[in-house]
């Protein structure tokens, strides 16, 4: 038969072994919980910097190159570093916008299309660029060239004939002119054939 006093102390060791137990657990909760805390703390403040940087309109400025009308260079407007949701990467075309805003894939496109003598259509640009001619890899291509024509960076001259706006393809700031493509198709018909 066990004494009394053997089953107090195994119960006592029991005890201090469950308590040793819980601390162990406390430290490793405090731990975690600390973690979580860090981690809520970078999104909270994540939330608060996109809330600024999506209240702005101006995602690509020349705020400061017109302030400072009296330096002799414009200094080149930049995209915001990385690509945040909801931050247009393809900024909308102004006079003096040049093409270098634009990100890489963008940029390509323009200046491929600034080189050719003729409209494009989204298959022969993927074969200009070295990308893939597979119908759904073209398809979403052509979301990039909607997105250019929408932005005002290109120009849909017909149904899937894309080509830089006017003042891109001259090189130059110039305003698009109304109405050139008609010109355009009009000189090629002939001399005798005007509607």
């Amino acid at each position: 038969m066990v004494s009394w006093l053997e089953e107090l102390d195994r119960r006592e060791t029991a005890a201090r072994e469950e308590i040793a137990e819980l601390r162990d657990q406390i430290e490793e909760l405090t731990s975690r919980l600390a973690e979580r805390e860090d981690v809520l703390s970078r999104l909270q403040i994540t939330r608060e910097t996109m809330t600024e940087i999506l209240a702005g309109d101006d995602t690509v400025s020349v705020a400061g190159a017109e302030a400072d009308a009296g330096e002799a260079e414009m200094e080149e407007p930049r995209l915001p570093a990385g690509s945040p949701v909801g931050v247009r990467l393809v900024p909308q075309w102004t006079p003096g916008l040049a093409v270098g805003v634009l990100p890489g894939p963008y940029r390509d496109i323009v200046e491929v299309l600034q080189d050719a003598v003729h409209p494009m259509r989204a298959h022969h640009l993927c074969a200009a660029l070295g990308l893939s001619t597979d119908k759904s890899k073209v398809e979403g291509f052509r979301s990039k060239l909607k997105r250019l024509v929408g932005r005002g960076w290109l120009t849909e001259e017909g149904p899937g004939l894309f080509t830089p706006r006017e003042a891109l393809a001259a090189g130059g700031d110039a305003p698009e002119q109304a109405g050139s493509s008609a010109v355009r198709r009009r000189a090629d018909v002939g001399s005798g054939s005007r509607p």
